[in-house]
């Protein structure tokens, strides 16, 4: 779906790039992105630098949509992992605001870490006010992304948002030492508004 408000940060995709050529090698990369006739440059993380907000979107979805095509169903559990570190990396370089916080929430009561730890994901990731936001339903969870890069310019039948899916986890992991059952019930590259999560505890 092309939405003409998605936007990605340029620097947070050179650190997105990285982690993917670590996790399925550098020298396997530019093959991938071949596949898709992507550009090659994209392999490089340094060629991502001078981007602006939304053509740093179309890699940040391009990259997945090379992952997906080339992978094929290994690739949900691929960008899953890949969400992972990528939740580890914006921690590691969070605003001294932020990791003060990440450090104080650790002594909340668990039900009020789940959204804290979310929102901060929010946060990180660049989103403005009205672009990405967490509600609470009795004891579970819903993220709702209306710009979603991870779709900009993408069409598919299901759902495509792994990464994201990736990221949810692996932030409620380290806020609770937990898994959730996390499922993406609304995706804009099927077609919908926006990207929808809901984050189940406990049942």
């Amino acid at each position: 779906m092309t939405n003409n408000q998605t936007k990605f940060s340029s620097k947070l995709l050179q650190d997105f790039a990285r982690i993917i050529a670590n996790e399925i090698g550098e020298k396997n990369l530019p093959v991938v992105l071949e596949k898709s006739r992507l550009p090659s440059e994209w392999a490089n993380s340094d060629n991502l630098a001078t981007l602006g907000e939304q053509a740093a979107a179309e890699a940040y979805a391009g990259l997945q949509q090379a992952i997906r095509a080339y992978y094929g169903r290994g690739a949900r559990g691929i960008l899953q992992r890949i969400g992972g570190k990528f939740w580890e990396s914006l921690l590691e370089n969070a605003p001294f605001k932020d990791k003060a916080q990440s450090k104080i929430m650790r002594g909340m009561p668990e039900t009020m870490r789940r959204k804290a730890v979310l929102d901060m994901l929010v946060r990180l990731l660049g989103a403005k006010a009205g672009e990405m936001s967490v509600h609470t339903l009795d004891l579970n969870l819903l993220l709702v992304d209306n710009i979603s890069p991870t779709t900009y310019n993408q069409q598919d039948n299901e759902p495509i948002c792994h990464l994201t899916h990736g990221l949810i986890r692996a932030a409620i992991y380290w806020a609770t030492s937990q898994d959730a059952l996390i499922e993406e019930t609304e995706c804009q590259a099927t077609g919908a508004t926006t990207c929808e999560f809901r984050i189940i505890f406990g049942e």
